[in-house]
């Protein structure tokens, strides 16, 4: 017996030789970096610093300008790659928006200890055709087939688990992505993510009126933005100054005095999206001096929030928002006797005159609403309890299997996982486990440890601060 297996053994290494391999060889693990090449229609731009353990590139994939039309052209997509290992599980995750240039890892990749694939929204620039076709290009279904394309060619080089995840638009964009592809991952992680299929005014409007603990905060927030629309001239001259010093124009909204208004409007929503119940003492007493006012709304709403500038890395959204995606109207009536532009606050006031909107989708959201609630399986959804964004969320349905919905208690438009209470922290977190083929987590460990080199990923929100979504 002993003899046979030597003989074999030798056999073995010979049939390796011939093929060019050696046992060595054979066992040696492949450079990603190296694999990333071999992979079609993929670029490597650069690698950059990483903490230990990971390894971090900047990368373009071609994309077609039009999933429906292959040949009409190709476009760069704009991706980063973390990489940790092949066999671990990888999540692919996007803002919805820009995708962020330095290393950083999403709860659920922190949760799983895995690869992150983050990927730039089509027409968020650099990532655009020259040319932009946006009532045919710029949809939902052609943005999540950018997804599918990259999550097959990657599958590739990571054979193990997938997750989707992205907060906010990018969760919103997660859950359309698996929409139409159900079966590219494993499971899906949406975080804070609206879902207006009813694109009611009254149940967002109803949010607000009660928003928080503290029917005082609400008050005290109306009567600041009443006190600036009464006080419009001095306020408007800050802001005046400011908009020289930094070169800002309003050719889109219209006029300097349109955008402070509307952002006068949107500084109650704003609040609530990302200060904290606690952040009520900070709001200003009607009458306060001016510049103090004004320093309190540049980190809650600048009055310079809808210069062309501002608006400018941001129009693809507020283009979705006018074809497909909704948006609440403005919370405004209160203001009703201060206004000069009362319903301008809308997202075709924000796209600018020389691209053209299509008539709304009417169909487009309830669509997504139906399957999510039909077909949807392991969904978890998370919400900050104070968000106004969650005034319309997702919610299961009759056919929806193996999903779940949280809610962080008094928390905002960057709820997490992590702030859920305890015990549905701890469930949360072994679902994601569960879905990515890992074992639960001993009860007081964490999994929300940060390796030296990476910033929490609760910094990366700011991304989201310029449009209200």
């Amino acid at each position: 017996m002993r003899k046979l297996t030597a003989t074999w053994s030798v056999l073995a290494i010979t049939v390796l030789a011939l093929a060019g391999l050696t046992p060595a060889a054979q066992a040696a693990p492949e450079d990603i970096k190296e694999a990333l090449g071999r992979v079609p229609g993929l670029t490597v731009v650069s690698e950059n610093p990483a903490p230990t353990g990971y390894r971090f590139f900047k990368l373009t994939y071609t994309q077609p300008i039009d999933h429906r039309r292959p040949g009409a052209g190709t476009f760069q997509q704009r991706f980063t790659l973390l990489h940790k290992e092949f066999r671990s599980p990888t999540v692919v995750y996007t803002s919805g928006y820009n995708v962020g240039e330095s290393p950083n890892r999403s709860e659920p990749t922190q949760i799983v200890d895995g690869n992150q694939l983050s990927m730039e929204y089509r027409f968020f620039t650099p990532s655009r055709p020259d040319r932009p076709d946006w009532g045919k290009q710029l949809t939902i279904w052609q943005a999540a087939a950018d997804q599918h394309r990259a999550v097959e060619a990657f599958k590739r080089l990571y054979p193990g688990k997938w997750l989707a995840t992205g907060g906010s638009k990018g969760g919103m964009t997660a859950t359309y992505f698996r929409r139409f592809f159900p079966n590219d991952v494993d499971a899906t992680i949406p975080y804070v993510a609206p879902n207006d299929v009813i694109n009611s005014r009254d149940r967002y409007n109803r949010f607000l009126a009660n928003v928080g603990d503290d029917p005082a905060c609400r008050s005290a927030l109306k009567a600041i933005q009443r006190d600036v629309l009464t006080r419009r001239s001095e306020f408007a001259a800050l802001a005046a100054a400011d908009a020289t010093k930094n070169g800002y124009t309003f050719t889109t909204v219209g006029s300097a005095d349109v955008s402070l208004e509307i952002s006068v409007i949107d500084s109650y929503f704003a609040f609530w999206q990302y200060q904290r119940q606690s952040d009520c003492a900070t709001i200003p007493k009607p009458g306060a001096p001016a510049a103090q006012v004004y320093a309190w709304f540049e980190r809650v709403e600048s009055l310079n929030t809808y210069s062309d500038q501002n608006l400018g890395a941001y129009v693809p959204y507020y283009f979705q928002a006018a074809y497909q995606l909704g948006a609440p109207e403005s919370y405004e009536d209160y203001l009703r006797d201060l206004l000069r532009y009362p319903g301008r606050n809308v997202s075709r006031t924000f796209v600018p005159k020389s691209v053209d909107i299509p008539r709304f989708d009417h169909l487009a959201m309830p669509d997504i609403d139906f399957w999510v609630k039909s077909q949807g399986k392991r969904l978890l959804f998370v919400y900050g309890g104070n968000d106004p964004w969650g005034a319309e969320p997702f919610q299961l349905g009759f056919g929806t299997k193996d999903s779940y919905s949280y809610t962080v208690p008094g928390g905002n438009h960057g709820a997490r996982i992590s702030q859920l209470p305890a015990g549905q922290a701890a469930e949360a977190t072994n679902t994601v486990r569960r879905w990515a083929g890992l074992p639960p987590v001993s009860p007081g460990v964490s999994t929300r440890s940060v390796p030296a080199g990476f910033p929490d990923f609760d910094a990366d929100l700011s991304l989201l601060h310029r449009p209200r979504l």
